[in-house]
């Protein structure tokens, strides 16, 4: 599960966009978009790593980098209960009523969903993001 979430190869596969960064504290992580690797879709930083259970980072659109209000904080916890594993992802300090509030609440379902099928079958759900007609 942890590498799953770090590895930007894994999280092409789900999550159609590559998560790049080194993991360290401190670091700048990225959410590149898969089908142009150049266009970050989210920023931030590596607030908090405990290997191979917790991860904390900070989120934020780009175009907002330079804006600290903006930012919210995404804290990923893995803990094996009973034989499985329980991923817990609380994303909080959302803007109420902001395009980042809407787009995460229905972008963490579906990317955790996608995430359980690869790991369970090997294959991540079909394409399930609208893209804007260009």
């Amino acid at each position: 599960m942890w590498n799953a979430l770090l590895d930007r190869e894994t999280t092409r596969k789900y999550w159609e966009h590559a998560n790049v960064s080194d993991w360290r504290p401190g670091s700048r992580w990225e959410h590149r978009d898969l089908e142009n690797n150049e266009h970050l879709d989210i920023v931030g930083r590596v607030v908090e790593v405990v290997r191979p259970r917790r991860l904390v980072l900070s989120w934020v659109d780009p175009a907002d980098e330079a804006r600290a209000e903006k930012y919210s904080r995404v804290t990923i916890e893995i803990e094996p209960t009973a034989g499985v594993t329980r991923l817990t992802v609380v994303h909080n300090g959302l803007e109420p009523g902001s395009d980042m509030l809407k787009g995460i609440s229905e972008g963490w379902p579906i990317v955790l969903s996608s995430l359980k099928t690869l790991l369970e079958t090997g294959r991540a759900l079909p394409r399930l993001w609208e893209r804007d007609a260009a």
